[in-house]
């Protein structure tokens, strides 16, 4: 089955020290042999923090795809470099899933019992781990409401996952959506979108939601085993009252050589799950359409649709246009010689209407030299992506020259009537800002019509960051305050219509 507590490192303290280590290193380097700082640094960063990165999303595949063998050979070979985070124990646990997947029980449980204790996240994945391939659900349940706090729970997302399992095992499918409802903010919390989805999963299967298994496992679980995809929407089936169509699909994945798994389905045989329409409260199933609408909605807002996510062309088409600009301000005189931007196509309010109309629309895409382009490329990144998630390409289009040229007529008029001080711009910052507004107006309609959690805590994070942005602008002498804030307007109102069209 799928092992929620071994599919990711418990905490992030390790992760921390290690940061500071290769920091502090790297300062010192830099006082004592300045000369070979950034290569010291480098070097560490790359050993210490990438390489382990890279293993660790590396482990995470190989037992989605129940491959134990070499998740375990590859995890002790992460633990000579990341030692911390349960990564010394890491390989054990691999090992003991894998001997229990051939069969060898006695020596798995032998292996966990070494390592279970309710103190630590690596014990908890241990004793988890230990009742699931047993299949003593009952128990586990029993052992996490006398053994661990709410407190806990809400620190060990693994453990949280593993007893929302256990309840759906157990048929208390009431009590596991009232536990999804009480942690609901902290599953919010889990960066890692495939242990939250792993939850997902185990709420729908149980509650016979067979499609929106099926985007589950087509999306951020894809790369689970045929077998495990199997299981789960057999179980859905299952929970669905298909008993014919379920049975079928459990006898498919019945002989083959996981034994883990010909005993899960043989209790699937024997004991099939609890039938949920004729369990579920009203209250229970408003929750369930709440998990489904939130799912929705994050899939939405990051491109997660299909085994391969949507790619935001529009966003890096108009960011390799602004590098290939860029480039050609340094190769024709530099990126802050201000006559070279002023050929170049910079907005000067007097020329724009004496005719230069062209103007307001070259300067979106010229900077003042690599940190201006640095900063505006990496907005444009960020909020371009979910902009173009969530309107689609052509009105993302739309909505950045939109935003280009509106933000670009506000300083030429604001300008012209003495109202600013600019009479030299550049740069695409009132695009991103149009971004930023749009992306705000998305999140304010989703959140009128679905009131989801996840739209109003990214609307307050947008409200927050456009708070801080006014008071940068306003201290900044340098920056347009005009420019950002006509964007923003822009984009904002530009968005509301397209998003409602």
């Amino acid at each position: 089955m799928v092992n929620a507590a071994l599919i990711s490192a418990k905490n992030n303290r390790g992760w921390i020290a290690i940061s500071v280590v290769v920091l502090s290193v790297t300062a010192i380097s830099a006082y004592a042999t300045p000369a070979a700082a950034g290569l010291i640094g480098g070097f560490l960063w790359v050993i210490l923090i990438v390489a382990p990165n890279i293993g660790n999303r590396k482990v995470d595949q190989l037992s989605a795809q129940q491959n134990f063998g070499q998740a375990s050979k590859l995890a002790k070979f992460i633990s000579l470099l990341h030692p911390a985070d349960g990564w010394r124990e890491r390989p054990e646990l691999l090992r003991a899933l894998e001997l229990a997947q051939n069969g060898n029980f006695a020596e798995a449980s032998a292996i966990l019992e070494r390592h279970k204790s309710a103190q630590t996240p690596t014990g908890r994945s241990a004793i988890a781990t230990l009742y699931q391939i047993e299949g003593r659900w009952e128990d586990l349940l029993l052992w996490v409401q006398d053994n661990l706090s709410a407190e806990t729970l809400r620190k060990d997302f693994d453990t949280l996952n593993s007893y929302l399992r256990a309840l759906g095992e157990t048929g208390n499918l009431n009590s596991m959506l009232l536990t999804w409802e009480r942690y609901e903010r902290t599953f919010e919390k889990i960066l890692n979108i495939r242990t939250r989805n792993l939850a997902r999963l185990f709420v729908f299967a149980f509650c016979g939601e067979t499609q929106q298994v099926m985007k589950l496992l087509s999306s951020s679980l894809f790369n689970y085993s045929d077998t495990i995809k199997i299981f789960w929407l057999a179980t859905a089936d299952q929970a669905a009252g298909k008993d014919i169509i379920a049975r079928e699909q459990f006898l498919s994945i019945s002989d083959g050589s996981d034994l883990r798994i010909q005993k899960a389905v043989a209790r699937r045989l024997s004991n099939p799950v609890v039938e949920a329409e004729t369990v579920l409260t009203e209250r229970s199933k408003q929750i369930l359409s709440r998990i489904s609408t939130e799912m929705e909605s994050e899939a939405r807002y990051n491109g997660r649709v299909g085994v391969k996510p949507r790619q935001p062309f529009a966003t890096y088409l108009i960011i390799g246009l602004n590098l290939l600009v860029f480039g050609l301000e340094v190769k024709l005189g530099g990126s802050t010689n201000l006559d070279n931007l002023y050929n170049l196509g910079a907005l000067v309010p007097k020329e724009v209407v004496a005719g230069e109309w062209w103007r307001l629309f070259a300067a979106a895409f010229l900077h003042y030299g690599f940190l201006h382009l640095a900063l505006n490329m990496l907005g444009l990144y960020l909020f371009g992506r979910l902009v173009e998630f969530a309107i689609g390409l052509p009105r993302f289009v739309l909505l950045y020259f939109t935003s280009a040229i509106g933000s670009m007529l506000a300083v030429t008029f604001m300008s012209l009537k003495g109202y600013s001080q600019t009479n030299f711009a550049v740069g695409a910052s009132g695009c991103v800002m149009g971004l930023v507004g749009a992306f705000a107006a998305i999140l304010l309609l989703d959140w009128q019509r679905k009131k989801t959690r996840i739209a109003a805590r990214s609307l307050r994070g947008i409200i927050t960051l456009i708070v801080l942005q006014v008071i940068f602008d306003l201290t900044t002498p340098q920056i347009s305050f005009v420019g950002h804030t006509s964007g923003l307007i822009v984009g904002f109102f530009v968005g509301l219509l397209l998003k409602k069209i």
